[in-house]
């Protein structure tokens, strides 16, 4: 019987905001998976995470826009116009871009006649990572090609898509995944009966693991405690909120702020920063690369992330950073949104308080500032808990076998 050769999806790669999906590949690729990748947008970051350079899998990469390279384009749609399937899925997209009269629509099509055209001899099924535009280009070309697709969701392209968009992929699709519990049940409120599975990112141990048992012993009477947050400055990660916190600490602690991430809200934040009279004590780091987030996990003493829900409704699932800083063992303050309450327990293995609350978030923050023994006790049971119940390789082993069993080939033996 042929392997399983699945085509995987991508709105962009490589990307470091993205380590949850590299590691994946490379996980699946390690239990004998064959793997292509597909991306929509050539990369944008300047450096990349060690764990791409594991990756065997080769890139196709899509015209990013489709006037930059239209004999491409105008070949697959010469080819694709001969295949049985064209006309309904032509009528398919027609019916999506009378709803969502957009540039974007058109490219969606674009990209998929030349998914279509380009695909690897030998492709079992597709695989989209995202619910939204991902998800679309795989339908139109699944479609096309006659082939079974599937999907993982995440956040973004659960929460601001529409909800006709989402019942409609989840009907067509073989099966869906999403990383949280909140997710699952909302989309298995639009899905036929089982189509919807749960199944967390959890962390890789090879990458991240347990850092060695130690005692953070910093409380801002002498030296300053250092403060850490990893994530993209944006709406929902809730760094207006952070700073507004930080702004409100015990005056007289010392403490250090570090943000590491990227993200088109970086000047403003700043700006925001030294209005409030805080930008000295703020080291802006800008996107890394594991090793150096690895390095500057170990040397804090608090992570935070105050994530929230976004106007348009964007927001995060589990972030795995608080995973991996909780593998770090770093004492964590986060906000109770989406499925982070998943992970983090109230005063058990960190703390949470209610998202936007900024009075709230300062005095989480100060607790931990002011308390290394409480500091420490929290992180000490959120490594545990990470290392016991947020493995990737149980949801690796999980998603290998969902792969093979939903092959073709498969279901033909």
């Amino acid at each position: 019987m042929q392997e399983s050769r699945v085509a995987f999806v991508l709105k962009g790669y490589p990307r470091l905001s993205e380590t949850f999906i590299a590691q994946e590949i490379h996980a699946l690729e390690q239990r004998g998976l064959c793997i292509d990748l597909i991306s929509l947008r050539h990369p944008t970051d300047r450096t990349t995470h060690p764990i791409h350079a594991r990756i065997r899998a080769s890139c196709l990469y899509l015209p990013e826009y489709l006037y930059q390279e239209p004999l491409r384009v105008l070949r697959a749609w010469w080819r694709a116009r001969r295949r049985e399937t064209y006309r309904s899925v032509r009528k398919t997209w027609l019916r999506d871009l009378w709803r969502d009269r957009t540039p974007n629509r058109i490219r969606r099509f674009g990209q998929a006649l030349v998914l279509a055209e380009e695909l690897a001899e030998g492709t079992t099924q597709l695989h989209a990572h995202f619910l939204h535009t991902p998800a679309s280009v795989t339908r139109y070309a699944a479609l096309l090609l006659r082939k079974p697709w599937t999907v993982s969701a995440h956040a973004k392209d659960i929460w601001t898509s529409p909800t006709w968009e989402k019942a409609e992929k989840l009907a067509c699709c073989e099966w869906a995944v999403t990383c949280t519990a909140s997710n699952a049940e909302h989309l298995a409120s639009l899905a036929p009966a089982g189509r919807v599975s749960l199944l967390y990112h959890g962390l890789d141990q090879t990458i991240f693991p347990p850092a060695p048992a130690r005692q953070s012993v910093r409380d801002g009477s002498g030296e300053a405690v250092r403060i850490l947050s990893v994530g993209r400055a944006v709406e929902k990660k809730g760094y207006g909120d952070l700073l507004e916190a930080l702004a409100r600490l015990n005056p007289g602690r010392a403490w250090r702020f570090e943000h590491i991430g990227g993200g088109n809200g970086l000047e403003r934040l700043r700006a925001h920063a030294e209005q409030l009279g805080i930008a000295d004590r703020i080291t802006w780091r800008g996107a890394l690369s594991q090793p150096d987030v690895m390095a500057a996990y170990q040397s804090a003493d608090i992570f935070v992330l105050a994530s929230k829900i976004a106007a348009d409704g964007d927001r995060d699932g589990l972030p795995n950073v608080l995973m991996e800083a909780q593998s770090q063992g770093v004492g964590c303050v986060a906000t109770a949104v989406s499925a982070i309450p998943e992970l983090i327990s109230d005063g058990e293995t960190g703390l949470l308080v209610p998202p936007g609350d900024v009075d709230a978030l300062a005095k989480a923050v100060d607790t931990l500032m002011s308390d290394p023994s409480l500091r420490n006790r929290l992180a000490q049971a959120g490594q545990q808990r990470v290392a016991t119940q947020f493995s990737a390789d149980q949801g690796a082993d999980w998603l290998a076998a969902k792969f093979r069993d939903s092959s073709p080939n498969a279901q033909s033996d």
